[in-house]
């Protein structure tokens, strides 16, 4: 017997039906002897409906100002994670097993105070634990907990994540099964590379730079807590039959483990391509090269919470000048040349450039860490494709390279081949 908590995603819940196979998911580990603790999503669509309904209301009334109360947006848009909780716990009780529904205030789920997207703090599982000691399913809200002002906070987008990891690690459960609308993590995005392979382990590190990077299979933050608190984790999909060969293996469940690099005997040198479209490159001319620089221009674009990314300086021949040139979201192009504009005196560059519809393409491998000429086999291969290079910036399990957004799809197919990841 072990403790296992379960997530499901949006469109895992997307109606009664698929709430149906979501319970025969639970009723199986339940029936295999197991206690279990499954954290849901609200119905797929329904946060985005709830906000647009809160978006819409100081509208609607005429109001002045379109600002509205964010705790109060926090008591609206966790009502789909409710809903959800308790259908899950009535379509269980209908198949004779027992359940309730647990929101987050109840656990509770602390929090901080920054309503709509909290952090959270701390969760008290005795209570759960007791219940599923005495054989009683916990259905859990997602996405949101309770804040020091005693009212509900939600913990922002793919909250639902964090939520079950969180979970996990209050309850000291065996591993955290994330249910999604895909069978596992992959080598890169399949619908680019049909030969891309499902990864039977990857290293917590590896997801967190492949999530971060473009991947959307989980959250960032849910795999920042996944590693801090060693909870073993695995991608599933809940579109398969519940009842097929496999499903029930505990051991060895159908999806990708995401745990500790060292429950991996066979590292890859590289174990993924992963890509992030929509990146926009800024280039300050004839800087001044002085101590402070940096500090003048990336303090305030921090400021107004616009994040950097790729960051590459070019000193000139006498050292007097420099060219600092990084990378942003191209949303976030117009905000950040007003703001490097605002502080152009203090910051002292003669020029402002930029170019979005770039793209920027990752190599992911807990492998480099031990093997010489990585980078240069990507820069090769791209050469060969002729793909320029913009920008280049390494970490000790991570290439990142900026090029033209028309590359993109060439670029993944021509890294994830040069890498063989394309072979079984």
């Amino acid at each position: 017997m072990a403790r296992i908590v379960m997530k499901f995603g949006g469109t895992s819940v997307a109606d009664l039906d698929r709430i149906k196979n979501v319970a025969r998911h639970v009723k199986r580990e339940v029936d295999a002897g197991h206690e279990v603790a499954v954290v849901v999503s609200a119905m797929s669509g329904k946060t985005n409906e709830l906000v647009g309904w809160v978006q819409n209301t100081p509208k609607v009334v005429g109001a002045s100002s379109p600002f509205y109360d964010a705790r109060e947006y926090d008591a609206i848009v966790a009502s789909g994670e409710q809903v959800t909780s308790g259908l899950l716990a009535i379509a269980l009780q209908a198949m004779d097993v027992n359940a309730r529904s647990w929101q987050g205030w109840q656990i509770p789920i602390r929090t901080d105070n920054a309503h709509g997207a909290a952090r959270i703090l701390e969760i008290d599982g005795s209570e759960m634990i007791k219940r599923m000691g005495e054989g009683q399913v916990a259905v859990i809200a997602g996405f949101q907990g309770l804040g020091p002002d005693n009212r509900i906070a939600t913990l922002g987008r793919g909250g639902s994540d964090t939520s079950a990891v969180a979970i996990a690690a209050a309850v000291k459960a065996d591993r955290c099964d994330i249910y999604t609308d895909v069978d596992g993590v992959y080598t890169t995005d399949p619908r680019i590379v049909p030969q891309a392979r499902r990864l039977k382990k990857i290293a917590f590190e590896e997801m967190l730079e492949m999530a971060s990077l473009g991947a959307k299979v989980l959250q960032v933050r849910s795999v920042e807590l996944a590693m801090v608190h060693k909870v073993r984790t695995f991608v599933r999909s809940s579109f398969e039959d519940p009842d097929a060969p496999g499903m029930g293996d505990f051991l060895n469940p159908p999806g990708t483990l995401i745990c500790d690099e060292e429950e991996i005997v066979e590292q890859e040198v590289v174990t993924g391509i992963a890509y992030a479209k929509d990146e926009a490159q800024i280039s300050l001319r004839r800087l001044a090269d002085r101590p402070g620089v940096s500090a003048a221009i990336f303090g305030p674009l921090a400021e107004n919470h616009i994040n950097v990314d790729m960051i590459v300086q070019n000193i000139s021949e006498d050292g007097s000048k420099t060219d600092m040139t990084f990378t942003v979201p191209s949303g976030d192009v117009e905000k950040a040349i007003k703001v490097l504009g605002e502080h152009k005196d203090s910051i002292g560059y003669d020029v402002v450039q930029n170019e979005a519809g770039l793209v920027k393409v990752s190599v992911i491998g807990i492998g480099m860490r031990s093997h010489a000429g990585v980078a240069a086999t990507a820069f090769k291969a791209l050469a060969d494709k002729g793909i320029n290079i913009k920008a280049i910036t390494t970490s000790e399990i991570k290439i990142s390279i900026l090029i033209d957004g028309p590359y993109a799809e060439l670029a993944v197919r021509t890294l994830h081949s040069c890498y063989g990841l394309d072979k079984n």
